[in-house]
């Protein structure tokens, strides 16, 4: 029988777009044998592509459609990896207060590659200097609401699961 770590459930990875939120809760969630949700999925899932509500239904109507799905989320026993501006709502940070928060970090230098050919509506007109921009304006939120904060920039996904497993689980 494997040994697996055991976490605080649930667990929420937040951070711009391209941290590796999405790459880091999969691994994370397979690594403790917990399910991965990633809310801009199931927005897809559920009321298609994003780029078209931001286009369609603007980005009020994307951000209510945002809310409803973090906030049925949270209640889930899960690793879940929230969209880059879930944070912005009120209740989900009211939300996220009461649980173990991971902050995802990456450099402006390592997310060039991982941003490109990608459909995020925020970043079509001005790529990395709007990346750059949405990031300044979020610091200070991501900070407020991490327990943990990894730069993502330069490390394993391995070695960032260990570290978040260190830091909110033990064996099982």
């Amino acid at each position: 029988m494997s040994e697996r770590a055991a976490l605080a459930l649930p667990l929420v990875l937040i951070g711009a777009m391209g941290a590796g939120k999405s790459r880091v809760g999969h691994r994370l969630a397979a690594s403790v044998g917990a399910p991965f949700i990633d809310t801009d999925v199931r927005i897809v899932e559920r009321y298609g592509p994003i780029e078209e509500i931001f286009e369609n239904r603007g980005e009020s109507t994307f951000r209510a459609v945002e809310r409803e799905v973090v906030a049925e989320a949270l209640r889930e026993a899960a690793v879940i990896s929230l969209g880059g501006g879930a944070v912005l709502h009120p209740d989900t940070r009211q939300d996220l207060a009461e649980l173990p928060v991971v902050w995802l970090r990456v450099s402006p230098e390592a997310v060039a590659p991982r941003l490109t050919g990608g459909n995020r509506p925020l970043l079509a007109q001005g790529g990395l200097a709007t990346w750059a921009a949405i990031l300044e304006e979020r610091t200070p939120v991501y900070r407020s609401l991490a327990d943990l904060d990894i730069d993502t920039s330069r490390r394993s996904v391995a070695r960032i699961v260990d570290d978040i497993t260190e830091r909110f689980g033990g064996p099982r």
